[in-house]
């Protein structure tokens, strides 16, 4: 499929998503979202596929926020469907896919780009990277799951400083408060974000998109997530790969897993 804001490769068994508007910070645009969505919908239901990267083009940004000349004469109710239709079609899809998501966050993540960072399952970071929300400034808040993504990765009272302030967060800064999991060269991010895919891409995708649904369970409203984990943990009973796995491991052989 051909895009015009992503440009999207995968090899062995991991899909790199890369948001190249480079001219503008890879800034995201209505446009942008939807290719994003498009790209990522097709490789949750590709089998070939096992984990995601996503990233930016140039070594400046991930993402240096939304694109505010777009929705600069919003009125309140194009400014509330612009937000519910930015959660549905990228934020909660990347958070509730089956699919393991890194972001690669290799420079600026600012305002939509942190949230779309956020929403990755993991992010790692070269350590030229900042981080921050910077809405209040232009008189707005975060809109794309911002103030809830970043009080449950650094506490509630880290995110109302962050967030009032709009200060914004060194790499460094970012790893100590556990915003991101690891920090690496310029250089060094994208081998090392690649590697860590194809280390998960190496296990049970129905296992992996189990723990994926289990720990994002303990994260919703009104919903148990240490029963979630138990349904969940016998629902891999009844797969391919659970029978695979076992089997592999008393014949003290590497598993070959399928996905069933």
């Amino acid at each position: 499929m051909a895009y015009e804001n992503i440009l999207v490769s995968t090899e062995e068994s991991v899909m790199t998503i890369t948001i190249n508007r480079p001219s503008q910070l890879n800034a995201l645009n209505s446009a942008t979202i939807q290719e994003l969505n498009k790209a990522l919908a097709l490789a949750d239901v590709n089998a070939d596929v096992r984990a995601i990267v996503i990233t930016g083009s140039g070594e400046k940004a991930f993402v240096a926020g939304a694109d505010i000349k777009e929705f600069a004469d919003y009125s309140v109710e194009q400014g509330r469907l612009l937000s519910a239709l930015g959660h549905k079609l990228l934020f909660d899809f990347v958070e509730n896919m089956s699919k393991p998501v890194i972001a690669a966050v290799n420079g600026f993540a600012l305002g939509g780009g942190l949230e779309l960072a956020m929403s990755c399952h993991m992010r790692i970071a070269s350590d030229n990277a900042k981080m921050g929300l910077p809405e209040v400034t232009l008189g707005v808040i975060p809109g794309y799951g911002g103030t809830q993504r970043l009080a449950q990765l650094v506490g509630k009272g880290k995110a109302m400083e962050l967030i009032t302030s709009a200060s914004m967060l060194t790499a460094a800064e970012a790893m100590q408060w556990g915003l991101v999991n690891h920090v690496f060269s310029q250089a060094e991010l994208m081998p090392k974000a690649l590697e860590l895919a194809q280390k998960i891409a190496k296990n049970s995708p129905t296992a992996i998109a189990a723990a994926l649904r289990s720990v994002n369970s303990g994260f919703k409203p009104g919903v148990n997530g240490f029963n979630e984990e138990i349904r969940e943990f016998g629902r891999c009973f009844g797969t391919a790969d659970f029978r695979e796995g076992t089997t592999a491991f008393l014949e003290k052989r590497k598993p070959v897993f399928e996905g069933k």
